[in-house]
Order: structure tokens, then C-alpha cells, then sequence
């Protein structure tokens, strides 16, 4: 950070009553973000520093108070400044997930807890226009970072033209069968380092959400997949289908094969992205530690891709990335700019 980013930070913690506040890097994030703890006297919160010309704070606060207004812990906006990408959020605390279960929490508990909460969002969300869709072209621009990334990274060279629109084909085919459940509030990160345990509050209020800002409109089955699929842990199989008939309870008009497709290919196409986008980190940002995390994701994908309507993107995969190619590729940080 930069000393004028800082003394930025200083002038809007002054502004919004905390002058004079210690504030301390809380933690980095997969995209340009920054979040660092701030205290003053008694009080605790969390600065969102998200520089205005790669983030937008705005759709944060939106989806925040959508999340707040259903009941939902999300963090509330304590004050804002989108114009120079600052946020002022409240603190809710370090008991992530991820956390929770390393000191050896209830792992069903908090799963749960975590699909319960998915089960509100999904039961009372009236879609609102100022939430933008998961339309099938953004769909297919993630997919693709798989062939811009892993792919050169992996065979030390760009993917033929003729492959690229064969691959694009064959999922905007694929991509159709994902609108056959119904569309809700997708917070498209909904995994353990992004869940708060907050056992003092009741219900589904106590799985706290953070990382919510680039939510869309979209099948009900992706928040799901996150949950389940997790890139950075393995996820008990037993667990997961017990929860999933949970959810199939409290939707008893939902179609279980519509949903078991829709979850396919959901879960191929997000594995297909963070492929790509794990490889990007490491070549383009500097962050290779998302590259141990590809092998499982390739796991992810197997299993998604097995659903017999998406066979014949299941043997391009075959074709192109035989078993011995689905590996992390070697950090090799700053070849792409």
C-alpha cells in the first residue's frame, strides 16, 4: 500500500468518527481488496479498502442490506466512501468456518447451519433489478478462463482457435440445462472462508456471509455447489447428500432430477473458472497459492461432468486433459501482465 493509499485511509476513518484509530492488516484477498481490522478506544470494526479503479464498493452495500433486510447477518455499512473505494463495516469476528472447524467444531453443525441458511435466502428473496443475472454469456467468459490459463500454462502453449469455439459450443449447450430450476440470490463465494459462526445470535442469523459483492441472479443450485464443492476443502460425500435431502424437503416442488442437472453442471462450471482462475493468480498476480488447490477442483469436475447430459463436453475434457494433465502447473508468478 501506498503512503498516499494511506493517509487516504486516515483522512476517511477521521470523516466517519474513528480519527485516530490503530488500524492493522486483517487480511488479503483473491481480488484487489484489502481489509485490515480497525480499533478506537472500546470499539472494533472491519476497512474494506477496495481500489476504485479495479473494485466497485457499491454492489456490496447493495447486496448487504438485501442480505440485512431478510434477516441475514450480513455486515452493516458503518459508513462508505465508493468514489474512493472505502468501506467501514462491522466486525464480525474471526470465527470463520475455516477456523471453527481447524480447532475441531461441529462439522455438521455448521454445514447445517450453512444450508439453513441457504434454505431462508432461497425461500423469502424477491428478485430485484438492482441485482444483475448470471446470464449464460457470463457463464461461458468464466468457463473460458480454463482454455486462456491452464491451458498455455499446462501444454506451454495457447489453445488452437478451433478448440476454443468447439469448447464454447459445447458448454453454451450445457449451460442451457442450468436454468432448469428456479433463479434466487446467488452469493457466488458461499464457502468456510467466507461463513462466520456467530453462536450468540438465533436461527440462521448466526452463519455471518461475507465476500457477497458479486452476487447475481441466478440458479439456486450454484450456492450449493459452493457449499458442497469446496476448491479448498474436501467436503464428506455422507454429509452432503444428507444435507441435500434437507433441501429437497423444504422444496418439496422441486424436481430432484432437475436440480441433480442443474447442480452438474453448476458445479463443472465453476471448477472449469477457478481452474482458470487459481492459474491467473499465480501468473498474472503473484499469488501461487492457489495452485495447490487445483487438483481437488479437477475432482470437482470429474464428478460433475459424469451426469449424463454433458457427456460430450465430458469427452472434450477426456480429449485435451487426460489424468496426467489434471495437476497443479508450476508457479511461474509474473508471465502474465
Amino acid at each position: 500500500m501506498t503512503g498516499d493509499r494511506s493517509q487516504q485511509i486516515d483522512a476517511f476513518l477521521a470523516t466517519a468518527g474513528w480519527s485516530g484509530a490503530a488500524h492493522d492488516t486483517l487480511a488479503d484477498d483473491a481480488s484487489f481488496r484489502r481489509y485490515e481490522r480497525v480499533r478506537l478506544s472500546d470499539r472494533q470494526a472491519v476497512l474494506m479498502d477496495a481500489p476504485p479503479d479495479k473494485e466497485d464498493t457499491r454492489p456490496f452495500v447493495t447486496v448487504a442490506q438485501i442480505l440485512r433486510d431478510l434477516g441475514l447477518s450480513a455486515p452493516e455499512i458503518l459508513a462508505q466512501d465508493a468514489d474512493q473505494g472505502f468501506l467501514l463495516l462491522e466486525d464480525l469476528g474471526d470465527d470463520t468456518y475455516t477456523r471453527v472447524l481447524a480447532r475441531g467444531g461441529d462439522e455438521a453443525a455448521l454445514y447445517a447451519l450453512a444450508l439453513e441458511t441457504l434454505i431462508h435466502l432461497h425461500q423469502t428473496f424477491p428478485v430485484r433489478d438492482q441485482v444483475p443475472p448470471y446470464t449464460i454469456d457470463k457463464m461461458m467468459s468464466e468457463a473460458t478462463l480454463l482454455i486462456d490459463y491452464f491451458w498455455p500454462a499446462i501444454k506451454g502453449q495457447p489453445c488452437p482457435e478451433s478448440e476454443r469455439v468447439l469448447f464454447q459450443g459445447l458448454w453454451r449447450n450445457a449451460l442451457a440445462h442450468a436454468f432448469a430450476v428456479p433463479s434466487s440470490l446467488v452469493l457466488r463465494d458461499y464457502h468456510v472462508d467466507n461463513l462466520v459462526h456467530l453462536p450468540d445470535r438465533d436461527g440462521v442469523a448466526a452463519c455471518g456471509l461475507l465476500d457477497f459483492q458479486d452476487a447475481v441472479i441466478g440458479p439456486i443450485s450454484y450456492d450449493l455447489v459452493s457449499l458442497f464443492e469446496d476448491a479448498r476443502r474436501d467436503v464428506p460425500l455422507d454429509m452432503a447428500k444428507a444435507l441435500m435431502r434437507r433441501y429437497f424437503l423444504a422444496f418439496p416442488a422441486l424436481p430432484p432430477e432437475a436440480l441433480a442437472l442443474s447442480y452438474a453442471v453448476m458445479g463443472a462450471q465453476r471448477a472449469t473458472k477457478i481452474i482458470g482462475i487459481f492459474t491467473r493468480l499465480d501468473r498474472r498476480d503473484g499469488k501461487p497459492g492457489y495452485l495447490r488447490h487445483i487438483p481437488r477442483t479437477w475432482r470437482w469436475l470429474d464428478g460433475g461432468l459424469s451426469h449424463p447430459m454433458l457427456r460430450d463436453l465430458k469427452s472434450w475434457y477426456d480429449l485435451h486433459f487426460p489424468p496426467d494433465l489434471r495437476i497443479a502447473p508450476d508457479s511461474q508468478p509474473g508471465t502474465l501482465k
